[in-house]
């Protein structure tokens, strides 16, 4: 085995680009767990709702109360 180390014969530049790529590359990781995490809860939600009754799925809006109807006369 050599007494010298790796990183002793690379540059500092260069250290600094692996640095930069192996951060970069674990926020990628990060995010894309964040992202498998929201599809599952969505997917989640989809299973839920496929075991509701077809008339849950077909009754009128719960909020038809808060929509505001504008009747223009054109004169």
């Amino acid at each position: 085995m050599s007494d010298e180390h790796f990183y002793e014969q690379q540059s500092p530049v260069v250290r600094l680009r692996v640095w930069a790529l192996g951060q970069m590359v674990w926020g990628a990781f990060i995010a894309g767990g964040v992202l498998l995490a929201i599809g599952a809860v969505i997917g989640v939600i989809w299973v839920v709702s496929q075991f509701l009754p077809a008339q849950s799925k077909l009754m009128p809006s719960p909020y038809g109360a808060v929509e505001v109807i504008r009747n223009i006369d054109v004169v």
